[in-house]
């Protein structure tokens, strides 16, 4: 219907974006409508863009500034004797895994939503297309049928009926039936401009969108990459996996920031055009579309008159009255000029289909049907489109933060590694708390070495029958016995309490 115009209203976040500032490499502000061509209003976009590499900055300097107090602690570290904690460290990378899974289940969302709307765009592009197409096919072949094929038949027809003054008068009547017939068809707008650059929009919308959701596809599995490999570094202590994977968690974060500033620049400037696309297209189309012509299909309201209604009008009626004209010719001069038959035929059926094709043509020209195509277009892109774009501006964001966190925490894990290693080596046996005093309780014969001092040749020698007194304890020989856990005490029983 004609008032479908109604039902396009630009939603609340372009119009947030569209007023974010807009500045130029000088940082003067640049007015924001939409005019891609202009340098200045370029300029503003690119800067938009640089958020991204902002982010990046701020991302590096805080990892530098964490590695410097890392290394200052790893010093302290050392000089104290006491097992650093790793719970929060464990804490911390769990809650940035989440954070990452999290992240990306929003680019996924927003992937999918832009790939929509754009692919709503380009369908859309395509049926306009098809249309055009149809109205330039239709006008060029009314014109080659009406301009060739009647305008032979009618000078046959000149010499067929040379003898009668009364049937050349209706032939030249009909010759300036078929003149204005070729002036009106020849009078409508060329929009064959129009159809190709339509074409070319669309195939190469389509082409940067397939690459696009490529990019943030395998952007959104390498994040899940890295916190499955992180996860399993951790569980296996090696720090030649956390290298690695240090080495894709900066890759990762450099992606990110970078999809953040284009995500940011785009979603701006689409909605720069969001807010206003009417003036753009009509800008856009001056030099082959008139003003009157271009606000008929942008907004297709019953007080705007269609422009082709006049020239329409004028083919139908013309060939209607040629129609009528042939049927006489048709009827009284056949029986005088048998030859005549042939060509009076020819150009009834010429009239015919003309007549259906500027039927065809009204329909095409009807501004509900390319209307339509516009109103699907800008939903696909202001709503669709730029809110994909706002979810993954989202994603890009949190998961440049979970990364940077991410990559805290894996340099802190590398260090606690390596101290753990060292407290390997200095590690007292004789602590029934490490994991080697855990081997050692099931080793009963090393137990009663440590407990006799570490004298070999008496860990199996009963003490009862072999004539010496009972054993006098030294103080660390106590020690020993009294930290001794309870497995140690069922399997030894108390042959050795004091």
């Amino acid at each position: 219907m004609a008032t479908a115009r109604l039902d396009y209203v630009p939603p609340w976040w372009t119009y947030w974006l569209h007023n974010f500032p807009h500045f130029n490499f000088f940082f003067q502000s640049v007015d924001n409508t939409f005019k891609p061509e202009e340098a200045s209003y370029q300029q503003s976009l690119i800067f938009l863009a640089c958020v991204g590499a902002v982010g990046l900055g701020l991302s590096l300097l805080v990892l530098a500034i964490f590695l410097v107090c890392l290394c200052c602690c790893r010093k302290e570290i050392d000089e104290d004797t006491k097992r650093p904690n790793t719970c929060c460290v464990t804490w911390v990378a769990v809650i940035t895994g989440l954070i990452i899974c999290s992240a990306v289940g929003v680019g996924f969302y927003g992937n999918s939503e832009t790939n929509d709307g754009v692919y709503q765009l380009t369908y859309s592009l395509y049926n306009a297309n098809h249309t055009l197409g149809g109205i330039n096919n239709l006008v060029a072949g009314s014109l080659a049928s009406v301009e060739t094929g009647l305008k032979e038949h009618l000078e046959r027809l000149d010499e067929i009926f040379a003898k009668r003054a009364d049937y050349l008068q209706a032939l030249g009547f009909m010759q300036l039936m078929v003149n204005n017939v070729i002036r009106e068809l020849t009078g409508l707008p060329d929009i064959s401009k129009a159809n190709v650059d339509l074409a070319a929009i669309a195939d190469q919308t389509a082409f940067i969108e397939y690459y696009r959701w490529l990019t943030y596809l395998l952007l959104l599995i390498l994040d899940l990459v890295i916190c499955l490999a992180m996860c399993l570094g951790m569980a296996k202590h090696s720090q030649c996996l956390l290298i690695t994977i240090m080495g894709f968690v900066a890759l990762s974060l450099i992606l990110s920031w970078a999809s953040l500033g284009a995500a940011t620049a785009t979603a701006v400037g689409t909605s720069d055009f969001c807010v206003s696309p009417d003036k753009f297209i009509v800008n856009q189309t001056k030099d082959f579309l008139s003003a009157d012509v271009a606000h008929y299909y942008l907004f297709c309201r019953p007080n705007l008159p269609n422009p082709f209604q006049q020239s329409l009008t004028i083919c139908r009626r013309s060939l209607t009255t040629m129609q009528i004209q042939i049927q006489g010719l048709l009827q009284f001069s056949v029986p005088i000029f048998p030859t005549a038959e042939r060509d009076l035929l020819g150009i009834q059926r010429l009239l015919n289909s003309t007549e259906f094709s500027v039927h065809q043509l009204t329909a095409f020209l009807d501004c509900r049907g390319l209307h339509k195509n516009y109103l699907d277009a800008l939903m696909g892109v202001c709503y669709d489109g730029v809110e994909g774009l706002l979810y993954l501006s989202l994603f890009s964001l949190l998961a440049a933060c979970a990364l940077s966190t991410m990559l805290c925490a894996i340099f802190r894990v590398w260090t606690l590694m390596g101290s753990r290693e060292k407290e390997y080596d200095d590690i007292d046996e004789e602590d029934p708390f490490n994991p080697q005093a855990h081997r050692i309780s099931y080793n009963p014969r090393r137990n009663q070495s440590m407990l006799f001092g570490g004298t070999p040749r008496y860990e199996n020698v009963p003490l009862i029958g072999r004539g010496s007194p009972p054993p006098s304890y030294s103080p660390s020989m106590r020690t020993t016995y009294l930290s001794m856990t309870d497995a140690q005490i069922r399997h030894f029983g108390t042959d050795f309490q004091v």
